[in-house]
């Protein structure tokens, strides 16, 4: 039936135009009022037309077995005026149903440079060959680093807030350049997305966040184009809704257009466009067309749309428009139209059959190969000078620097020297700013960077990791803070869906280096229940690509934070750095007032450092290895000295640091000796980083013993911690772990 309907709307477009049965025009405006000359609306209908048969060869290679799952542009193709009215260097993160858009760009880039080849690359996108351009065939997307298209598998809007950030980024690079800046001063960035997405959460925090920007004065060149056809997959768009809800947004111009008549939208998206230019200042285009052929794939219309409704729609086919324009203007007639129609469609099928012949992945290694993004040269940065130090600390720090200190203070000498040392470092959260964070991690910084840098976000974490998105893809290294690791969960798929693919949906062209702080895990006294203790990691674990590192001590915090900051600045990697909370401000170690867990701050220029995947290593005793990280490390090593001192049993405390990807080699070698093994883990058993370890040492031919959380959340009050591993359950643990083993 799908297939049907491609077809009929197909031998309508001939007979209409052969038969002079064309639609009236849509608008009054004229070539010269519209500002488009005769010879570019002739190229903007062969992008139309290498578009619509771009779709229909698509269906046709998927029923024969040689194409895969796509999503159409038909009845979107106007998005090509859209395209014509931009400037290439517009950096556009695409609507699924914008080929148009990239065709039409990649039409304007050939007529300067000649050496765009879009039909090809596409259709070797379709078949999912390797040689596709731009994901080396693991997914059909819309993408071109040389057109300024990052690629998108969004289905609900998710790149919004990053295109929020990207456009963000403009003015802070005039302020503060960075060393790979990509986007040019004057550029606006340009976001699509269609009516069903307008409903999702992520589409509504994206415009609330450019709103709220904006409202207070922050430049924010952006454009929001809103494709309505009325209906996502099978579910209809009330008449009406979605101008009521973009249309009257605090600080966002609202523009609205026919798209399905090309010069009302060539016209209208230029005006917004020079609105967005000259005020800086983000607006939305409200573009009204229609969805031919169904939603995607072998999405049947019959099952939800009555005939009729079918067939009214097919009706606005916005081919038949431009062609009416091309026509009554004595552009073309209406026989070279056909044959610009004819002709397009043959050289579509001539080279698909091509297209469907070149190499496909056939590895798991060549699927895997563009999940780590590739390293980039950098400038060699020194560390600050004294003197510049000196005036950015001030004399009470500095004195500071010289003295023990917890981890929450020497956290915020980190971020200081490290922000000091790279321009490009940018900051944001919630309350990071005058308030200095909850826990006054980022005290000063703010006053010390300006809040350009330093930014007091709105409270959103899709917004504020979307901003740190955007900000990598303009050159800049990002750190954003979440302020409690359940509050992640409100915008994990900024990570998993956005941050991590696109390495792995561009072939590393595109990438996302930032380091994500986050304040998480148990044991807060006094604060929290669930929202602000939470000690699942689960989400984190499985995003491939993602390093998570997690530091027990204020010392290492340091030294894996300016680690982490070269990961990003270096690798071009994608980090989250995990803080446990309840050893911010933790003193002592084993007994009150012996400062045992107090650190020098590690300076700059001295020659200690924590490698990626390097692990701590505290204590040489044989009789037990404890492998832990986080609180666990802390509780550990006061249970190491209660099985020293009261059990005779020598022991080693492993604390793993860098808990994804897991340092398996590092870690299996510190064990070599150890007779007895037991994991500390504070997270739940089910989904806990102990079951990896379990199943990395049973692979190995070891036996390990674990002590975990509950599977439970955590309470608030004085059962705060009596879901998860204590000091004492953890000796409990290791007497039973090597008493079973020796009677084993």
């Amino acid at each position: 039936m799908q297939n049907d309907r491609v077809q009929a709307v197909h031998e309508s477009f001939l007979r209409r135009v052969k038969n002079g049965q064309l639609p009236k025009a849509a608008t009054a405006l004229t070539l010269e009022d519209a500002g488009l000359a005769a010879h570019e609306l002739i190229d903007v209908f062969g992008v139309q037309l290498l578009t619509r048969h771009l779709d229909r060869t698509a269906r046709a290679l998927q029923k024969r077995g040689e194409g895969f799952y796509t999503i159409g542009s038909s009845g979107h193709e106007n998005n090509a005026a859209i395209a014509w009215a931009l400037r290439p260097t517009d950096m556009a993160f695409l609507h699924y149903r914008d080929a148009a858009f990239q065709l039409g760009r990649a039409r304007q880039v050939s007529q300067a440079m000649g050496q765009q080849t879009p039909l090809w690359d596409m259709l070797l996108s379709f078949s999912t060959s390797s040689e596709d351009p731009i994901s080396g065939g693991r997914h059909k997307v819309l993408g071109s680093k040389s057109l300024f298209i990052p690629p998108q598998t969004s289905t609900i809007a998710s790149h919004l807030p990053k295109a929020v950030g990207t456009a963000f980024s403009i003015a802070v690079a005039k302020r503060v350049k960075p060393e790979h800046q990509t986007l040019p001063n004057g550029a606006i960035i340009a976001c699509s997305f269609g009516d069903a997405s307008l409903n999702h959460s992520t589409t509504q925090g994206a415009l609330n966040t450019a709103s709220w920007a904006a409202f207070q004065g922050s430049p924010l060149p952006l454009l929001f184009i809103c494709e309505d056809n009325g209906i996502g997959i099978s579910t209809k768009t009330p008449n009406g809704w979605v101008e009521q809800s973009v249309k009257y947004r605090p600080a966002i111009q609202y523009f609205s257009c026919n798209g399905l008549d090309v010069l009302d939208t060539f016209y209208t998206a230029q005006q917004a466009a020079h609105y967005i230019r000259t005020h800086r200042r983000p607006a939305i285009l409200h573009m009204k067309c229609v969805r031919l052929f169904g939603h995607a794939g072998p999405d049947v219309q019959t099952a939800y749309l009555s005939k009729e409704e079918i067939s009214n729609t097919e009706a606005y086919d916005p081919l038949l428009q431009t062609a009416a324009h091309i026509i009554a203007r004595n552009i073309a007639s209406s026989a070279e139209v056909l044959e610009m129609y004819e002709s397009t469609a043959r050289r579509v099928e001539r080279v698909a059959e091509q297209a469907i012949t070149r190499p496909r992945l056939q590895t798991a290694r060549a699927v895997m190969d563009s999940i780590i993004p590739p390293k980039r040269e950098t400038k060699a940065v020194a560390p600050s000078s004294k003197a510049a130090r000196k005036t950015c600390f001030g004399a009470s720090d500095m004195r500071a620097m010289t003295q023990a200190q917890h981890m929450g203070k020497l956290i915020n000498f980190a971020l200081t020297d490290l922000m000091l040392t790279h321009d490009e470092i940018i900051m944001a959260g919630e309350d990071i700013g005058k308030k200095g964070g909850v826990y006054g991690v980022t005290q000063r910084l703010q006053s010390r960077f300006g809040p350009h840098r330093v930014i007091d976000s709105l409270l959103d974490e899709q917004s504020i990791l979307g901003l740190s998105i955007g900000l990598a893809h303009n050159g800049f290294i990002a750190m954003p803070e979440v302020q409690f690791l359940a509050y992640l969960h409100n915008a994990i798929d900024q990570l998993r869906g956005e941050a991590a693919t696109l390495p792995f949906f561009s072939k590393g062209q595109y990438t996302n280096p930032m380091v994500i702080r986050i304040a998480g895990l148990g044991y807060q006294r006094g604060f929290g229940g669930h929202f602000h203790n939470e000690n699942s990691l689960a989400a984190l674990r499985d995003i491939p690509g993602l390093i998570l590192a997690c530091p027990s001590n204020g010392q290492d915090a340091v030294l894996m934070l300016r680690e982490c900051v070269r990961l990003a600045r270096e690798d071009q990697r994608l980090v989250v750095f995990l803080e446990p909370i309840a050893l911010y401000m933790q003193r002592d170690l084993h007994e009150a007032g012996d400062n045992g867990y107090l650190y020098e701050y590690p300076s700059p220029s001295s020659s200690q450092t924590i490698e990626f995947g390097q692990i701590g290593v505290h204590g040489q005793g044989n009789d037990l290895a404890i492998v832990t990280f986080g609180n666990g490390a802390y509780l550990s090593r006061q249970a190491q000295k209660v099985l020293q001192d009261k059990h005779k049993m020598k022991s080693t405390v492993i604390d793993l640091r860098w808990l994804s990807p897991i340092p398996k080699q590092t870690l299996l070698k510190a064990l070599k000796g150890k007779k007895n093994i037991l994991i500390v883990d504070e997270c739940r058993a089910q989904g806990s980083h102990s079951e990896a370890l379990m199943a990395l040492f049973a692979e190995n031919d070891l036996t390990a013993c674990r002590i975990v959380a509950e599977d439970s959340f955590i309470a608030t009050g004085p059962s705060f911690g009596v879901t998860m591993p204590s000091r004492d359950s953890i000796v409990a643990a290791a007497l039973n772990c090597v008493q079973s083993e020796m009677k084993t």
